[in-house]
């Protein structure tokens, strides 16, 4: 096989870098539900006693929305590799709305957990406020990573911004999967 042929079976380096950085904080969050249920089975009763066993219907609706999100990226996705830069970016501000939506409720959850218990009480807590913030700092990046292609995406299609919005669309698959297993681990407790 000639090298020509070759590079046009390769994936783009980004598509590679993203691959990697998605590893990498895999990688994080196998860390840390591997920990939080390291110590959950560790003490007799998780959550500790005080703390109310997590509701399950909320934050399984909101993953449900995170998830439905991979669906416009990678609708824009084609459309940015088709050379239609309009619909990509209508697309990418769909799931960016409907992202911001599920970060702003979870912050409210969040919030209201904290006045409930705290993440200096228990191991649960720590675990629980540790895992949540860390997902949601991934939301808010990815938040970020949307408005940063739709800008790029305004300048018009070049192969750097089709590239740019496929390894945003891998993050949010991502973010979306991870989404999956965070709220599961979360809601553990009171499945």
């Amino acid at each position: 096989m000639n090298r020509v042929a070759r590079q046009t079976r390769d994936q783009p380096i980004g598509v590679w870098g993203a691959l990697l950085f998605v590893a990498t904080e895999a990688t994080l969050f196998g860390t840390l539900i591997a920990s939080y249920f390291y110590l959950r089975f560790q003490t007799d009763q998780w959550p500790p006693p005080g703390i109310e066993p997590p509701k399950v219907a909320l934050p399984l609706a909101l993953t449900g929305v995170l998830v439905l999100t991979s669906v416009p990226m990678f609708l824009a996705s084609a459309r940015a590799r088709a050379g239609r830069a309009g619909p990509a970016i209508l697309l990418v501000l769909a799931a960016f709305v409907l992202q911001a939506g599920y970060l702003a409720a979870q912050i409210v959850l969040f919030s209201d957990d904290l006045h409930k218990f705290s993440p200096k009480g228990t191991a649960y807590g720590s675990a629980y406020y540790t895992l949540l913030g860390a997902h949601h700092a991934h939301v808010l990046i990815g938040l970020l990573l949307d408005l940063w292609v739709v800008a790029r995406l305004l300048g018009g299609i070049t192969r750097y911004r089709v590239l740019t919005m496929r390894a945003v669309a891998i993050y949010w698959y991502f973010v979306s999967v991870l989404g999956v297993a965070v709220v599961l681990t979360q809601l553990s407790p009171s499945l």
